[in-house]
């Protein structure tokens, strides 16, 4: 006999410390960027880039992904809350009623704008070729974004209409009687696959392919993905009522065909080859270069 329906009703918060509260959110979050860290080291040692640029890296990307992701949904989703006299200081403020919340809201496209443009301030300092990391960064996107929708999951958050189907949510605490599509499901399913493929292609490949060529046609497939799942997702925001695409939708959209036309360009071979295709900045390297120096110089002394 096939289940009717899954009755839905954890509790979004783990772990209640004192003001602090840990979502399966935040945990799913803090997972994938440890994940994401890992794969990426593994990346830049095996192409023998140094770590130094991923360490400083990390900073860069850490606070765009926040800090877009959060100015994407308060824009893009919310704007007449967030931008008020009232409510504008709420953006990044992480408390709710004397307690820890973290961020309650957070837009993939936002993400994706503020990455880009970290990527650029990045690669005016460090000559670190952008678009060759960009094929490399979006694995770990993927793996990122399918962690996070679990997390919307556990949150009951960003599902979808009243379905029929055997797998189909009741999200009680949200006050849901019928079965509604667990699209978080449904996304974190597509990017676990676009993971998993764009791993493989870039293990096959040992690296070598023309750079741009696995990120224009990741932007194709994720954002393609979630077009075509945002069908049967409830509307987020009351404006999305009767709009023949949601916002989600329209977001999309420009990325796919931008994802098109870089994946073009790049099988014409437009964009520049290798990690540092102008050469490294050598203040920073011989900067780098003492401070190991240095390092190894206490080592030998403390033995």
């Amino acid at each position: 006999m096939l289940i009717n329906a899954i009755h839905w009703n954890v509790d979004p918060v783990m772990l209640h410390l004192g003001v602090f509260d840990l979502r399966y959110y935040s945990l799913c979050f803090l997972i994938a960027f440890l994940l994401g860290y890992w794969i990426i080291s593994w990346m830049f040692k095996r192409e023998k880039v140094r770590s130094n640029y991923l360490d400083s890296l990390l900073v860069y990307i850490f606070l765009a992904v926040l800090v877009g992701a959060r100015l994407g949904h308060c824009l893009f989703y919310e704007p007449d809350y967030f931008l008020t006299s009232a409510h504008w200081t709420e953006i990044f403020w992480p408390f709710h009623g004397g307690r820890f919340v973290g961020f309650q809201g957070l837009a993939s496209h936002g993400a994706a704008i503020g990455i880009v443009t970290a990527l650029w301030l990045y690669q005016r300092k460090y000559n670190l070729n952008a678009w060759w990391f960009l094929d490399r960064l979006v694995i770990v996107v993927a793996l990122g974004g399918a962690f996070v929708r679990l997390g919307n999951l556990f949150n009951s958050e960003i599902y979808g209409v009243e379905t029929t189907l055997p797998w189909g949510f009741v999200f009680e605490r949200e006050g849901e009687t019928v079965p509604k599509h667990p699209t978080q499901l449904y996304e974190s399913l597509a990017y676990f696959l676009i993971f998993g493929f764009s791993l493989l292609f870039y293990v096959l490949k040992k690296g070598k392919f023309r750079t741009g060529s696995l990120f224009g046609w990741w932007l194709v497939a994720l954002f393609g993905a979630r077009l075509l799942i945002e069908f049967v997702k409830d509307d987020q925001v009351d404006f999305e009522a009767g709009m023949a695409l949601n916002m989600g939708q329209l977001l999309s959209i420009p990325f796919i065909v931008g994802g098109l036309v870089i994946a073009y360009l790049a099988r014409k071979e437009k964009f520049p080859q290798g990690p540092f295709p102008q050469g490294e900045v050598k203040t920073i390297t011989a900067k780098w270069d003492e401070k190991e120096k240095k390092e190894k110089e206490k080592k030998k002394q403390k033995k």
